[in-house]
């Protein structure tokens, strides 16, 4: 299957983290690249069945690159280990909320939100969540999202209360948030599988509620 050869590249350039092994490689990886792009597109019709934000963006340009910047970086192994992509109206979910798709063996996922928002729009979000917290939490706790979401991920977040908001407020756990993202895992079985496509574009469409709040917080 494809995967297979997607998966079985990464693995490789995990342990040859090097530019003279990716020159020698270098078909290989552009097999694994088309082939990638190639589930892109297919991805792509399966979600604008149900999100039609997305219809004015081409699916075979949203992977990001796989040469890391090392300019600011202590770890200057020149590639990246994982194929990912982001589906947003715009492109690639720069300043907005879309679907991000990672392929790395052993730590796929599918995440989706708004990732690193700029400050204008921190505070657009912390401030749709003061006032409307309860269609917030009404899409955290909804049957369809739970079923692949357990919550926001909390690798972004401040210590404690965020400027002009109390400790003791009511949702303090939400506005502390920097990024408003969740994240669902997938085994390499599923990615192996042929109804991968199928499983990737199903949590989206679980997880598009969040994404509609966070859009409209941010208009």
């Amino acid at each position: 299957m494809k995967f297979d050869i997607i998966l079985k590249f990464l693995k490789d350039i995990n342990k040859n983290n090097n530019r003279e092994w990716f020159e020698k490689n270098k078909p290989r990886y552009v097999e694994a690249k088309n082939l990638f792009d190639d589930f892109l597109e297919a991805l792509h019709k399966e979600l604008l069945k149900f999100d039609d934000s997305l219809g004015g963006i081409n699916p075979r340009k949203l992977a990001f690159r796989i040469y890391r910047d090392v300019r600011f970086s202590k770890d200057k192994r020149p590639y990246k280990v994982n194929m990912g992509a982001g589906f947003s109206s715009r492109g690639k979910m720069e300043q907005e909320p879309g679907y991000y798709l990672h392929l790395e063996p052993g730590k796929s996922f599918v995440a989706a939100g708004l990732y690193m928002p700029n400050p204008e729009n921190l505070t657009k979000v912390r401030q749709e969540i003061d006032y409307n917290a309860d269609a917030l939490l009404k899409i955290l706790k909804d049957r369809k999202f739970k079923k692949y979401f357990s919550g926001l991920d909390e690798f972004d977040r401040v210590k404690t209360a965020p400027k002009g908001y109390a400790k003791d407020h009511p949702h303090i756990d939400l506005l502390k948030n920097k990024s408003f993202v969740t994240s669902h895992y997938f085994s390499d079985t599923q990615v192996k599988d042929k109804k991968f496509v199928k499983q990737v574009a199903e949590v989206c469409k679980a997880v598009k509620p969040l994404n509609d709040f966070l859009k409209e917080a941010i208009q």
